[in-house]
């Protein structure tokens, strides 16, 4: 007779959902803040300008921004390829709070406020501006934090789905194996 608890893995997997969850909230909730996750954020989004420093001043000032979205969606892409969608899940929020971090700096655009590491132009600033959108940096920050909250409710929630694993088709009866690919997940 099988048992009603979910396996230990499950509950581990769910308790960690709940922890990067609750830190995500925290994160997104006052994206000002700096916390852990921002140190290494800060590193991947500087090391952005350089990377995309060949490719002139504009995407020299979007590089920061891009690579700090592109880093963990290779993260995010490398884990769904090896079929892990939970882990796949649980870094997608890691996109989400890059986001929230990224609105911030978009909103000091006109405002200057933010301290910049080394000094310099303020990314947001120079960008908006050569697109003739400065005067709009609080609502395109407020609209980038926005997407950044629903991207994390969708990657917890896919997480929460993910976190109980499919069984084998071995471990399946022989009748139900025809059925295997169609069958509904349990939350």
């Amino acid at each position: 007779m099988q048992s009603l608890s979910p396996p230990l893995h499950a509950r581990l997997r769910q308790a960690l959902v709940v922890g990067v969850a609750l830190y995500g909230i925290a994160c997104l909730r006052s994206p000002q803040t700096f916390r852990l996750l921002d140190f290494v954020n800060l590193a991947v989004h500087e090391t952005g300008h350089l990377v995309f420093a060949p490719f002139g001043e504009l995407v020299g000032a979007l590089g920061g921004t891009l690579l700090q979205l592109i880093m963990p969606l290779c993260f995010v892409v490398s884990f769904y390829r090896r079929n892990d969608r939970f882990a796949a899940s649980i870094v997608l929020g890691w996109v989400a709070q890059n986001l929230g971090n990224i609105s911030v700096y978009i909103a000091d655009a006109r405002a200057l406020e933010l301290p910049l590491v080394g000094g310099g132009e303020h990314d947001w600033a120079y960008i908006l501006g050569e697109f003739g959108l400065l005067q709009h940096d609080l609502s395109i920050a407020r609209t980038v934090l926005l997407a950044g909250m629903l991207l994390f409710a969708c990657a917890m929630l896919s997480a929460l789905y993910w976190s109980t694993p499919v069984p084998d088709s071995q471990d399946q009866p022989e009748r139900s194996r025809a059925s295997a690919g169609t069958e509904h997940r349990r939350i």
